[in-house]
């Protein structure tokens, strides 16, 4: 017998005021379960605009602790709905001391369990490192009563070894929070294919690990000559297929996933089976040219 997942992404344009963010999302939760879903997925660092464009010591205001606010708001949705909610926080661990945590609520409204993002970019416009300390929880998946999730956020998602990690480890269903959009000084084909390749590298970890993805991602413009968070929050299966896909306006997106179809093509395809680890130190190495 199938387990067949309803899945609702929330894909948000995120405005100035935390308060009016939040209280958007918790009416999106409510209009996902309405409709259905029964896991819930909400973008990076949802409750305020992207502040890593710039270095502000001001801006660790923001971070709150866990449990903390943001979490007791998403807990109370998560057991009023019955509903698995995942969110993504600032989260103050210690006076200097951050992180870019996820934060996983089961249907009762638990804290089922948190991830703290590994990868942290250093990019232009994305001066991560500068407020987040990587994450020191591993890659574990968090198990719920939908099934294991192995999630991941952001930046994470263009490393191959995290999503293994997970699937290693027994996640059934990758999911990705995401914040991520163009530079508007790049031209159109550029453009294309930064998206083209941000789907593709997920994809391809579906791929590989025989999983289902859900990636979800802000979209708009955020501040004057910023990026423009580029949507297209996707879901697909574990041959990468697509299953489906936003654009780039504010979308709850829904799917329906076959939780128990990677059973059978683990069968067909036993990529785990026939991995060379007797031969794989070498990617304990930065490099080895």
């Amino acid at each position: 017998m199938s387990r067949i997942l309803h899945v609702a992404a929330v894909q948000r344009r995120i405005g100035p005021d935390p308060q009016e963010n939040l209280a958007a999302l918790l009416a999106d939760i409510e209009r996902a379960a309405a409709a259905g879903a029964r896991l819930v997925v909400l973008p990076e660092l949802h409750n305020t605009p992207y502040f890593c464009w710039t270095q502000d010591a001001a801006h660790f205001d923001l971070a709150e602790p866990i449990p903390g606010p943001t979490c007791a708001a998403l807990s109370e949705a998560a057991a009023a709905h019955g509903v698995v909610v995942v969110g993504s926080l600032f989260e103050r661990r210690a006076a200097g001391l951050y992180h870019n945590t996820a934060v996983v609520f089961d249907r009762d409204g638990r804290l089922a369990g948190r991830y703290r993002k590994m990868h942290i970019p250093d990019d232009p416009g994305y001066n991560e490192k500068y407020y987040f300390t990587p994450g020191d929880l591993g890659f574990e998946p968090i198990d719920t009563a939908v099934g294991r999730l192995g999630v991941l956020v952001c930046w994470d998602q263009w490393y191959p070894e995290a999503a293994r990690s997970m699937a290693l480890a027994g996640a059934e269903l990758l999911i990705y929070p995401t914040a991520i959009g163009w530079n508007p000084q790049d031209p159109p084909e550029e453009q294309a294919r930064q998206l083209a390749a941000w789907q593709l590298v997920q994809r391809g970890h579906a791929v590989a690990n025989v999983l289902p993805l859900v990636a979800v991602n802000r979209c708009g413009t955020e501040r004057d000559g910023g990026d423009r968070f580029w949507g297209h929050s996707f879901v697909c299966g574990p041959q990468g297929e697509l299953i489906a896909e936003a654009g780039e306006t504010p979308t709850l997106l829904e799917a329906q996933i076959d939780l128990d179809r990677c059973e059978t093509l683990r069968r067909t395809w036993p990529f785990l089976r026939d991995r060379r680890i007797d031969a794989y130190a070498g990617l304990l190495e930065r490099f080895r040219g």
